[in-house]
């Protein structure tokens, strides 16, 4: 029996655009700036859900700089922040297979958004560039509430703007590649997908099924094949 849709919820970063060669390329032009050499790309994308700071760390351990000051490490990591919003979409995109998706559920009159830890300003402009922002239902970031996910504080948030209320949360799907995305999905009760395509570090892959989220999909095509067979979910 297929189990009715009311909206869908992604995380951003790493499940539903891949953003990580904007900051590879970042990286790459910091390093080259202090005469370094820039970490290895997939070593990069294993931080992206870390957060700026976890970026900059990465860059400063790669070149042995480890005795950084916290001044020091506050200077590189707004300068990563001004240098990522100055040129916020070079080379990020929607990943495979899921513009289908958000197309699709757009047909049905099903509304998707997004539940973010990425700060508004940065996620407003990234959508804004990528001509998505009129399309996105509701946009939640660490801005809007107290405490951000993996308090399902974010996850009510969205409920409230999209006009749902907290009881029918069974019936909104969060997608994420992070496990604070998974325990806050499922703190607010909504039936949680795991991207494990995103930005998922090695020493955490084979943990991916205690996370306990109810679908674990490994690629976006994989993602996509769930949300649109039938008999899965009913968006009717």
């Amino acid at each position: 029996m297929s189990q009715f849709v009311k909206a869908v919820l992604f995380d951003l970063d790493g499940t539903l655009i891949d953003t990580a060669a904007d900051f590879v390329r970042i990286i790459a032009k910091m390093s080259g700036e202090n005469d370094w050499q820039a970490p290895p790309e997939g070593q990069i994308r294993e931080q992206v859900s870390a957060g700026a700071s976890a970026m900059v760390q990465l860059m400063l351990r790669h070149n042995d700089q480890l005795q950084a000051s916290d001044e020091e490490l506050q200077r590189f990591r707004q300068q990563f922040l001004d240098d990522y919003e100055a040129d916020i979409c070079v080379d990020s995109c929607v990943f495979p297979a899921l513009d289908e998706v958000l197309s699709t559920l757009e047909a049905k009159g099903v509304p998707w958004g997004i539940v973010t830890n990425k700060p508004r300003y940065l996620a407003e402009q990234l959508l804004s560039v990528m001509q998505l922002d009129e399309r996105c239902a509701v946009l939640v970031c660490p801005d809007d509430v107290s405490r951000s996910k993996p308090d399902p504080e974010p996850m009510y948030v969205a409920l409230e703007k999209l006009g749902i209320p907290r009881g029918a949360a069974g019936c909104v799907l969060y997608v994420g590649d992070h496990i604070r995305d998974i325990e806050a999905g499922n703190a607010a009760g909504m039936p949680t997908i795991l991207a494990a395509y995103g930005y998922i570090p090695p020493e955490d892959q084979k943990s991916l099924k205690k996370w306990g989220a109810d679908y674990i999909t490994e690629t976006p095509e994989a993602l996509n094949k769930l949300l649109l067979s039938s008999g899965q979910f009913d968006y009717l």
